[in-house]
């Protein structure tokens, strides 16, 4: 049932981009229209599919960067890089990639929530695509400030000018969003230090040692990375790394 109805969702998507030529090609007096479920009885001209199409696809990546982990995984794994001392091992297409794949599987059960409480009502016409909007946003929401530290929330609240809600679930989006970014780049930055730590003190001897016995035509980095990625192998860095970050959302 649930695969039907994702179906008939990818079918009006489809439906939005293929129907332009069929709707310009219809004889005059025709309706030049495509009427979406949700949306009003008239439903939007083919061209405005379009646009509001684009207009999803377009804001897609910021949505991604707001709202979701995205943040602290993408900047906890650079630390993790520059800590190594690997430059550009691994690439950014592999951190990027990663970072993907577990914001999936930790949205995934918020998404099935979505999907039952909005996109399941939406495609029945039980909804409109305003209400849709709103149910989707409570459980976003009440993620978001799972994660939001009450000091980044009082800041926009005095910025938006807004007054005080009784409780945090009462604050607009436009509020909580900013202050779930800055908290993810707070926490983001903390595990980036911890991280940084061992690797130093391996440089930190490293250094001592070889300006001690005068090995100045050498770096002291040539010795201290092989050292500090042995050190991350012998330990599976990145099970415990990866591990850690899970574990920081449940």
């Amino acid at each position: 049932m649930r695969q039907g109805r994702l179906g008939r969702g990818v079918v009006w998507a489809l439906a939005g981009v293929c129907l332009p030529t069929a709707a310009y090609a219809a004889p005059p007096g025709a309706p030049n229209s495509l009427t979406i479920p949700g949306i009003t009885p008239g439903g939007f001209s083919v061209p405005w599919n379009i646009v509001v199409l684009l207009t999803i696809l377009t804001v897609l990546p910021a949505l991604l960067l707001a709202m979701t982990p995205f943040v602290r995984l993408l900047v906890v794994f650079h630390f993790l890089r520059q800590a190594l001392g690997t430059q550009n091992t691994p690439t950014n297409q592999t951190l990027i990639g990663l970072a993907l794949f577990l914001t999936y599987f930790i949205m995934q059960p918020l998404g099935a929530d979505i999907y039952r409480v909005a996109v399941v009502p939406l495609q029945d016409n039980q909804i409109t695509a305003m209400q849709a909007l709103e149910r989707a946003a409570v459980p976003m929401r009440q993620f978001m400030l799972k994660y939001t530290r009450q000091k980044d929330l009082a800041l926009f609240v005095e910025l938006a000018k807004e007054p005080r809600p009784r409780q945090p679930e009462d604050l607009a989006m436009r509020v909580v969003i900013p202050a779930y970014i800055l908290s993810e780049l707070k926490t983001g930055f903390q595990i980036g230090t911890m991280l940084f730590f061992p690797f130093l003190v391996i440089d930190l001897v490293v250094a001592s040692i070889t300006t001690s016995v005068g090995m100045m035509q050498l770096p002291p980095v040539v010795i201290s990375t092989p050292l500090k990625i042995l050190l991350f192998v012998m330990v599976d860095g990145w099970n415990l790394v990866v591990g850690s970050l899970m574990k920081s959302f449940y």
